[in-house]
């Protein structure tokens, strides 16, 4: 960076250039024949004058330079200040505009000529005055750089969002002005409110992903629940099952064997009988046994009937009504009317109809004290129905838990049987009205082919 020269060494070399000059020109003058004179005061006098006129040509050639150069560097830093990104206003204390760019009459959006000595606050927006006037008010009274945002208006509506900063500019020869630029922020405030917008939104979408998540850890925990009661109730429906099968072949079976064994025991003692009296006991101790075969098979088709595997569902229910009715007294009306849709039901599908069925009549014949049930089969678009009926004393059903009231029905275990292979279980039941249990399962596309089963 060149330094400023200093104002008495720049004199004493534009003397000396100044002297210089006038002695070259003195020669030219003397080689041109001219006569010397003798030195006079006259003649220095001259010469002083000559020499301050050199001075003054010289001193006017430099300003001429200097002000070429003072132009282009203004039309220079000019052609900057227009042309900027950002508008650049001069403001006097009352907010009249001194000067301003290109760019900060584009912001207003009239000529730059109109501008000038116009107060700015005719185009700040009405809400925005009482900021604008606190701005100036700062920056002119204190001597820190002072901001401020306002909106600017153009057609008596808001159309741009700014922000000024500005700062004092002192000058002892004229009015204390304040340099100010003013920078257009709609767009980004454009941007900050879509930004805001979808933080909102993202917001929402995290509040609701997160209820959702919740909804289902809840979800999960009931499920959980369930789980865990309906294993207790397997367990507990285990224990019993195990309980009346162990009473039952203690009572029974075990029983009879007793009575064999006591028969063999009797005959092992005494001495040899007639031939009557031998067949009757060896009569009566077949029977012990054909009964203590009998209540084996019972427990047997209990546990997993094999007809069902063997021959199938119609011929298994047919069975077990057959023998519930000899059993219970309760008379038995079976129907089925889609044989060819029970052929498509897989396995464990045929095995909840037959399951379901069983338990439904074991209720019938503890707890409705009826005198007759029905059992049909019905064909459906897609599904199967089954519907088992009493005429028992029925009980109180709406708004009531299956889990809870019904536990010793057993309604829980043939709720959850169906809905594990994809069925619907539906209660009816009144007091004094009997009972209806309704099963629906679905077809699937994938059930095997069932073994063919017969008619009733």
């Amino acid at each position: 960076m060149q330094t400023k020269p200093n104002p008495s060494t720049a004199a004493a070399e534009l003397r000396r250039r100044a002297e210089v000059r006038l002695r070259k020109q003195r020669r030219n003058q003397r080689s041109g024949g001219g006569d010397r004179k003798s030195a006079t005061d006259s003649q220095r006098l001259l010469h002083e004058l000559q020499v301050h006129q050199v001075e003054l040509e010289m001193q006017n050639a430099e300003l001429s330079r200097a002000h070429a150069e003072s132009e282009a560097n203004a039309e220079k830093f000019s052609d900057l200040d227009d042309f900027a990104p950002v508008g650049y206003f001069t403001f006097a204390q009352q907010g009249d505009i001194r000067g301003v760019n290109l760019t900060g009459a584009a912001l207003l959006g009239v000529e730059r000529q109109r501008l000038l000595n116009r107060r700015f606050q005719l185009w700040v927006a009405p809400e925005c005055l009482k900021g604008f006037n606190g701005f100036l008010k700062r920056t002119f009274g204190s001597g820190t750089t002072q901001t401020c945002e306002v909106k600017l208006v153009k057609n008596g509506e808001a159309h741009l969002s700014v922000q000024i900063e500005g700062y004092r500019v002192p000058n002892p020869y004229t009015e204390t002005q304040c340099r100010a630029v003013v920078v257009d922020l709609t767009e980004r405030k454009r941007v900050e409110g879509e930004i805001r917008k979808l933080n909102v939104e993202l917001e929402a979408r995290v509040a609701a992903r997160t209820a959702e998540i919740s909804a289902l850890l809840n979800e999960s925990r009931h499920m959980q629940e369930q789980l865990r009661h309906l294993s207790h109730l397997v367990l507990r429906a285990q224990e019993e099952e195990r309980k009346r099968m162990s009473r039952e072949l203690h009572d029974e079976v075990a029983q009879t064997l007793i009575c064999i064994n006591l028969d063999l025991m009797a005959l092992a003692r005494e001495p040899v009988l007639k031939p009557e009296a031998l067949k009757r006991r060896i009569a009566r101790t077949q029977r012990l046994v054909e009964d203590s075969v009998n209540t084996l098979h019972r427990f047997a088709r209990e546990l997993r009937p094999t007809v069902l595997d063997d021959l199938g569902l119609i011929p298994a229910l047919h069975s077990y009504m057959k023998d519930f009715t000899r059993q219970t007294g309760v008379r038995t009306h079976f129907a089925a009317f889609t044989l060819d849709r029970i052929k498509r039901l897989n396995s464990a599908k045929r095995t909840v109809l037959y399951r379901v069925t069983q338990a439904a009549l074991t209720n019938v014949a503890q707890h409705a004290k009826a005198s007759r049930a029905k059992v049909r089969i019905h064909n459906f678009p897609g599904r199967v129905r089954l519907e088992i009926e009493d005429n028992g004393k029925g009980f109180q059903v709406e708004g009531e838990s299956l889990s809870k009231r019904h536990k010793h029905l057993g309604l829980p275990g043939m709720k959850e049987r169906v809905e594990m292979v994809g069925g619907a279980f539906n209660l009816e039941s009144a007091p004094g009205q009997g009972t209806t249990i309704r099963v629906e399962i679905p077809l699937d596309i994938g059930d095997e082919e069932g073994r063919p089963d017969g008619t009733s």
